[in-house]
């Protein structure tokens, strides 16, 4: 019997748990086997073992033996259910990541118990390993596609976009189990080529309304002033590839926070799946383009 199998049965109850059917009765020196008094009939129903679900079964057995296999996917907290036509919502975004400063930045949205959404660029995934989008996705945020290389759209042919796209579709799925639905082109350059392949990918596209200028004032106090002139629905662009932005961030949290907003992923701004290749761009909801 294979290692796991043992804390397996105990876990299901398999072992000892059935009446006997017949006992032993010793004798002096003979052992003799009494008949089973049969039961009372049980009805069937009462015979089927209870369900079981199997992710609660597979921690279980993880918290146990060690060697159990686990998932290598992470696991979503539950869905959130914001009416962000009731409630002041604000989805601040960040592009350009992973980098050396999103595990501070992640750190301060749990403290501020923060959701956001991360534009990715498939080429610093690969370079910086699993842990972080592993952990963006425990944490409730979530995570879109940047391309692979930052690369301008609207430069590159059908086949150029598709290879950016694709890759990095990839590489995320690969790592966290998730297919990205969102995607932002870089430096906000679209067009019908690159709908048309959005389209085909099915990643609608997130543009923004209010935009920090973080790449270029590298200011914490600037990127502040700039990041809370937000109105209700409105998408901030920022980059975690910068210090200075992931310095702003606590600051931005709590002034956005005394006038009343609620922090949310973009999916959960415009409350349900958006149309693939369509342009989004804050508060105005889709462009039409």
């Amino acid at each position: 019997m294979r290692l796991w199998a043992v804390p397996l049965a105990l876990l299901l109850g398999v072992g000892g748990c059935a009446a006997p059917v017949a006992h032993l009765r010793s004798e002096g020196a003979r052992v003799s086997v009494a008949p089973a008094v049969p039961d009372a009939p049980v009805p069937s129903a009462a015979r089927q073992p209870p369900p079981i679900d199997p992710a609660e079964l597979a921690a279980k057995l993880a918290a146990i033996q060690p060697q159990w296999p686990r998932s290598r996917y992470p696991v979503a907290p539950a869905a959130r259910h914001i009416n962000c036509r009731r409630v002041k919502c604000v989805a601040l975004t960040y592009d350009d990541g992973p980098g050396e400063y999103t595990g501070q930045l992640l750190d301060i949205l749990a403290r501020h118990h923060a959701r956001a959404t991360f534009f990715v660029l498939g080429q610093r995934v690969a370079e910086d390993g699993p842990h972080t989008l592993r952990r963006m996705v425990t944490e409730g945020h979530e995570i879109g596609n940047h391309t692979w290389s930052h690369a301008q759209l609207t430069a590159l042919s059908e086949a150029g976009i598709r290879g950016e796209l694709r890759r990095t579709q990839q590489i995320v799925h690969y790592v966290t189990g998730r297919r990205m639905t969102l995607m932002r082109p870089p430096y906000g350059s679209t067009g019908e080529r690159v709908a048309a392949e959005t389209r085909r990918e099915g990643l609608a596209q997130i543009l923004w309304d209010v935009d920090t200028m973080d790449w270029r004032d590298r200011d914490s106090l600037i990127v502040t002033q700039r990041a809370t002139t937000v109105t209700p629905g409105s998408v901030v662009l920022m980059h975690d590839i910068h210090s200075t932005t992931v310095e702003a961030a606590a600051q931005v949290l709590d002034l956005l926070a005394l006038r009343g907003y609620t922090f949310v992923t973009l999916s959960e701004l415009y409350g349900g799946p958006l149309v693939p290749g369509r342009v989004y761009a804050g508060e105005a909801g889709p462009t039409g383009r």
